[in-house]
């Protein structure tokens, strides 16, 4: 009974020599979970003294015929109660907690923004050569530093980190700063950008942000994507607004495409091949660049903002693209072409197109 019991739970030992108080771990789905008992002269586990582990238990369990029988029965008891509450945990050994502090120690405590209640998740801060503030929230694993933890932070591109069991935050703090230097100039890209002009979506960048939607005039503007790695490269972009005054602007857009200087900021190199200043915050109120929508009567719409126009000069009225797609489709002289419905403007009569929308209204 005893190698049976070994060969089950082999971190759960014996005490003292009459093998009555033991004390360690029982594993259950990779998770160790602690357990103590303490049982009388005669062995008699119903009549054991005490039993503690990370659960509170029926009393059925009390009625095991011996230990062995118990442990098999408290492991499937453990393993239903941890598909029910994915969220149970175990709780580390010590050994875990002094290797913690040792770790934050040798990175400094300064550091380190926050750590929950289990010691379990912390948040660490780094500020790269820019001195831009960055966060990144590192997940431990119960068998740190054996098992590699979870990282995560506001980037436009994935946070992978090597880790070998010898490694610790220190090393998780120096391969984050390393790959914020390497996307140093793609934030100064978009800090230039953010900083000069009007930028109408994202409503608030965030870091991992690579989009920008800037206003160039009243329901005109282009939506540029930024390459990471390459951050002052021709981008990918987008003049959206009434034909009438689009094209222009794409016309010069493809025709001075060859004067691109990569060795200029994106925003100079779109003045220049467009032909346009920008406005910005020092010229022009945003206000002047949120126009409501012509059938909502609001300007955000979730997290969408208008970004369809009637291309009639005269009318110029902005929609949301969902707010068009579905007035336009509950029409009956309305028509729908694969993905594109042709109607009316609501304001002015006038032909106007929608693709169909893939956001909800």
């Amino acid at each position: 009974m005893e190698s049976l019991l070994v060969k089950e739970s082999p971190l759960l030992l014996p005490l003292n020599k009459e093998k009555t108080v033991y004390d360690g771990f029982i594993t259950v789905q990779e998770r160790d979970f602690r357990i103590r008992i303490l049982l009388p002269p005669d062995h008699q586990l119903k009549l054991a003294k005490d039993l503690s582990c990370c659960f509170v238990f029926s009393q059925r369990l009390h009625h095991s015929p011996d230990l062995v029988s118990f442990v098999l029965e408290l492991k499937t008891v453990l393993e239903v109660a941890l598909k029910c509450r994915p969220e149970c945990r175990s709780i580390p050994p010590p050994q875990y907690y002094s290797q913690l502090i040792i770790e934050m120690e040798d990175l400094g405590w300064d550091k380190l923004v926050s750590i929950d209640t289990e010691f379990r998740t912390l948040r660490l801060r780094a500020e790269d050569s820019s001195g831009r503030q960055h966060i990144v929230t590192v997940k431990l694993k119960p068998k740190h530093p054996v098992e590699a933890p979870w990282c995560s932070a506001d980037l436009p591109v994935p946070l992978a980190m090597t880790w070998t069991p010898q490694s610790s935050l220190g090393h998780v703090h120096t391969q984050f700063l390393l790959l914020l230097e390497s996307l140093a100039e793609f934030w100064a890209v978009l800090d230039e950008i953010d900083e000069k002009t009007w930028v109408l979506e994202p409503e608030k960048p965030s870091r991992a942000d690579t989009m920008r939607r800037i206003a160039i005039a009243n329901n005109v503007s282009i939506k540029v994507e930024v390459d990471t790695q390459h951050p002052k490269m021709l981008p990918e972009c987008c003049l959206l607004g009434a034909e009438h005054v689009v094209t222009p602007l794409r016309n010069k857009l493809n025709a001075n495409m060859h004067l691109w200087n990569p060795d200029c900021s994106i925003l100079q190199n779109l003045r220049d091949v467009l032909e346009i200043e920008f406005p910005s915050p020092a010229t022009h109120e945003k206000s002047s660049f949120s126009a409501e929508c012509g059938i909502c009567y609001a300007y955000r719409l979730e997290s969408a903002i208008p970004d369809q126009v009637c291309n009639d000069p005269r009318c110029g009225q902005p929609f949301h693209q969902a707010c068009l797609y579905e007035w336009l489709r509950g029409l009956p002289s309305s028509r729908q072409s694969f993905n594109i419905v042709f109607g009316e403007c609501p304001y002015c009569s006038k032909p106007i197109t929608v693709k169909m929308s893939t956001q909800k209204p």
